[in-house]
């Protein structure tokens, strides 16, 4: 056997040992989160590099209360809180314009009543008295705002009329909602009578950060769950570029993977545009419609709604997994499943609302729908088949760098002393059996005969140094439509 570190000369006495770990690890890879978002302009932090963080609190005094950023850490820790975080923060850019809406009030009540305003989907209020004057409403409502720092948006008043700018530059400004009693008269919320109050919808935002620099500084640190706030083309084409197959993270010369996970917020044929515009297998999009919480946070939440279940087991399916953080759209607003399941055909992911407005994962799937020839494929439909792949990819890779680091290659049928560091492809086709038969065992993979039936290990003939692997494993499926044909009697059978 060949030893690392004790020579063979040796001829003192007696007793001498060497360790070797190459047949004793059984690590995985530590899946990381990032969540990218803008941080305020008085943010004082070095900007464009990642940073580890696991506070909402803390990225509120780092990086600005009430920026993107903030309310995506909130969102996430809703959902997440065993993770490893980091997060890019970003400055607006200096195209970017903000977001701008306004609450005008007319008339005071005719009766002393409470506003309920929901801006981004959390809850500002103000008590407003039929003695009161609009511009003395319009001061409290705002001086409410302002106390709320969490919220994404600043606000001034003047003559009753109360403006609300976006904290963070950017078109995600205008997905910043704005509406009155979201929980209704059940929830205790109502519009006192008589009063006069408007709102107009934020708009005026427009433009997204440059994140070239920002995505340069990852290294080559891993992130397996990747939270974008941006949906528009230019972002995601350079998450696209950053985990490209051929150049990026998924490429042979880096194996860093990873995943990124982001909410669109649109009508039915607005998701279906937006999803049918798109084709990666290493991005998912979520479709929401008329929900008062801003699409970032809901890319946040709903990626901490699963990185816990895909770190535990990626092939285990997501559906029916809480999304906590997050408000359902009303009622009236929901997708029906006929809708649902076409969005599902335009590479655009869906949850359902239970009775108690509880959001759960329905179906996570990735933009990918055409092959290179725009013809129909789904073999990267799923979220759990990558995350599957990048599982079992590690695995290998952790085995064959472990037992195989140092070792000399010989052909088959070379005759050589038991223990010596030589391996031929025999050898390596066994050690592969044997690991795709504990990845079987562990309900990673399945059919482990047609696997080592269809199992091809090789020298390479022009290089005498390499081997040549077709690994044909077959991935575990998830349980996913359960079809019952109710065929029932009305009278026993004679």
């Amino acid at each position: 056997m060949d030893f690392q570190n004790i020579p063979s000369n040796l001829r003192t006495s007696l007793f001498f040992a060497e360790f070797d770990n190459s047949q004793a690890n059984t690590a995985t890879a530590t899946q990381r989160t990032l969540i990218i978002g803008q941080a305020l302009t008085s943010a004082g932090v070095q900007l464009n590099v990642p940073v580890i963080e696991s506070s909402a609190s803390n990225t509120a005094g780092i990086y600005g209360a009430g920026s993107m950023l903030h309310n995506q850490m909130v969102g996430y820790l809703a959902n997440d809180v065993s993770g490893e975080i980091y997060l890019l923060p970003l400055a607006d850019g200096v195209a970017q314009t903000a977001a701008t809406g306004t609450v005008t009030l007319t008339a005071a009540p005719t009766e002393t009543g409470v506003i309920s305003l929901y801006i981004a989907g959390q809850r500002v209020q103000a008590t407003v008295l039929s003695t009161d004057s609009v511009t003395s409403m319009a001061a409290a409502l705002t001086a409410a705002i302002l106390a709320k720092t969490a919220l994404p948006v600043t606000a001034a008043s003047a003559l009753g009329v109360v403006t609300l700018t976006a904290k963070n530059k950017g078109a995600h400004g205008n997905g910043i909602d704005l509406r009155l009693n979201y929980q209704g008269s059940a929830g205790g919320e109502s519009t006192p009578a008589g009063l006069g109050i408007t709102l107009t919808a934020m708009t005026g935002g427009a433009g997204a950060p440059d994140m070239t620099n920002a995505l340069a500084n990852l290294g080559d640190r891993t992130f397996d769950f990747i939270v974008t706030p941006y949906t528009d083309t230019t972002s995601l084409n350079a998450l696209k570029g950053l985990l490209s197959d051929s150049t990026g993270r998924w490429s042979y010369a880096q194996q860093l993977y990873g995943h990124v996970f982001g909410a669109a917020s649109g009508t039915y044929g607005q998701l279906t545009t937006i999803g049918e515009a798109r084709n990666d297998q290493h991005a998912t999009l979520l479709g929401v419609y008329d929900s008062p919480t801003p699409a970032y946070v809901w890319a946040a939440a709903a990626t901490g709604a699963v990185a816990g279940s895909l770190r535990n087991d990626p092939g285990r399916p997501l559906q029916t997994l809480t999304i906590s953080g997050v408000l359902a759209p009303p009622l009236a607003s929901r997708f029906e499943l006929t809708e649902r399941n076409n969005l599902l055909y335009s590479g655009v992911s869906t949850f359902t609302v239970a009775d108690d407005n509880t959001v759960q994962v329905e179906n996570l799937i990735t933009t990918y729908q055409t092959n290179k020839y725009g013809d129909a494929d789904d073999s990267y439909l799923q979220v759990e088949t990558l995350f599957l792949l990048m599982f079992v990819t590690r695995f290998i890779r952790t085995q064959v760098t472990s037992k195989f680091a140092r070792m000399k290659l010989a052909a088959d049928g070379t005759r050589f002393a038991p223990g010596s560091a030589i391996v031929t492809p025999n050898i390596i086709r066994a050690e592969l059996i044997a690991q795709y038969t504990q990845l079987e065992y562990n309900g990673y993979v399945q059919d482990s005969k047609a696997f080592a039936a269809g199992l091809v290990v090789t020298k390479s003939t022009s290089n005498p140094n390499r081997v040549d692997v077709l690994w044909d494993g077959v991935l575990i499926n998830q349980l996913r439509v359960f079809a019952l044909l109710n065929q029932f009697r009305l009278q026993a059978a004679a």
